[in-house]
């Protein structure tokens, strides 16, 4: 099963791989998970195209983003890491550092994005916004890995459940998934 097109449309998205145990990243925010992950042709250039800017998180940024940019270097655009501590952050070209609330930093995202999409790449970040009513829809892509450890997409103890609604004409609660595990090598 696959989502419809990707839109520009001003919305604030949270985006992520994630593996089927929920990480969005291995400990440390490694990203190696993803190396040989396949996603329908032209899906990058959905979000290329659609993307105005970038909220991060300063974890994300320090451990795993630094100095690259999105798809592989493909998009160009704004990027915004959200701090506590901006003093002491390393700088680098096109990279904001904010300090302040996450409803503020969302609107600073938008306002740059310019009529199109403000992807949020950080779960923290994402949690809070989602919690705010400022996230209008969370676009996964399962990588068909078990991590066991890392960086979970919602971690949450305690709360209530998030309902999520499919977006598009399916109208499902749920997707069934089949896998079989890879020999060892």
């Amino acid at each position: 099963m696959d989502t419809q097109p990707q839109t520009a449309a001003g919305k604030v998205l949270m985006h992520f791989a994630i593996s089927l145990d929920g990480f969005v990243a291995g400990p440390g925010h490694t990203m190696d998970f993803m190396a040989g992950m396949t996603v329908r042709p032209g899906l990058h250039d959905e979000y290329i195209q659609t993307t105005g800017a970038v909220l991060a998180g300063r974890d994300g940024y320090d451990s795993a983003i630094g100095d690259s940019r999105p798809y592989g270097g493909a998009w160009q655009g704004p990027i915004f890491v959200l701090t506590h501590h901006p003093e002491d952050a390393r700088p680098s070209e096109d990279i904001t550092f904010l300090s302040c609330d996450v409803p503020e930093a969302v609107r600073i995202g938008l306002e740059a994005a310019q009529g199109k999409n403000l992807e949020i790449f950080s779960p923290t970040i994402g949690k809070q916004a989602l919690e705010l009513g400022l996230v209008d829809e969370i676009d996964l892509h399962l990588a068909p890995v078990l991590l066991g450890d890392g960086i979970r997409l919602y971690d949450a103890p305690g709360s209530k459940p998030v309902r999520l609604a499919m977006v598009g004409d399916a109208a499902k609660r749920a997707v069934n998934l089949r896998y079989r595990p890879e020999p060892a090598s």
